[in-house]
């Protein structure tokens, strides 16, 4: 899986997003600067979490038969602070007609779509840098000692 950010010409934080053949609008708000021309990274951290939750749920329903009928997931999100956690609240929006076990059976299910198993997980980021548009870096100069030694020597004279 991959995503790819570019910033927008003449854009304070507005950013377009690839991935696959899908493209998404980034952007903060307006108190933090931003136009709010889309929703902020951790928005879509939220988003993600949520729409993998209600997602993970449907199919499990449809496999089991289950004809439960619109589902949602509501995601608060409080990103962490010095001394406290991350901490994400999910409300599992389940129609009236579900049965105890169905709910219950939902409510575990849940917690055991990828992006929660990610967020719970241990997770390890491996950043380099790319150059863009850069000339290629001249060939690093290869020098013996016996050719430096000459060089100085010449210096010298």
């Amino acid at each position: 899986m991959k995503a790819t950010a570019h910033r927008a010409e003449h854009a304070t934080y507005v950013h377009h997003v690839g991935i696959r053949n899908h493209e998404l609008v980034v952007d903060e708000t307006k108190d933090s600067g931003g136009t709010d021309e889309g929703p902020s990274p951790q928005e879509l951290l939220a988003a993600s979490l949520a729409t993998c939750t209600a997602i993970t749920m449907e199919m499990y329903a449809k496999r089991k038969g289950w004809d439960i009928g619109p589902i949602g997931v509501t995601v608060e999100f409080t990103p962490s602070e010095r001394g406290c956690p991350t901490k994400f609240s999910l409300d599992l929006h389940l129609p009236a007609d579900t049965t105890a076990e169905q709910r219950e059976r939902l409510q575990v299910i849940a917690a055991k779509c990828p992006v929660h198993r990610t967020l719970e997980g241990e997770v390890m980021f491996e950043d380099r840098i790319s150059i863009a548009d850069a000339p290629e870096a001249p060939e690093p100069e290869h020098r013996s000692r016996r050719d430096m030694l000459r060089r100085r020597a010449l210096s010298r004279t």
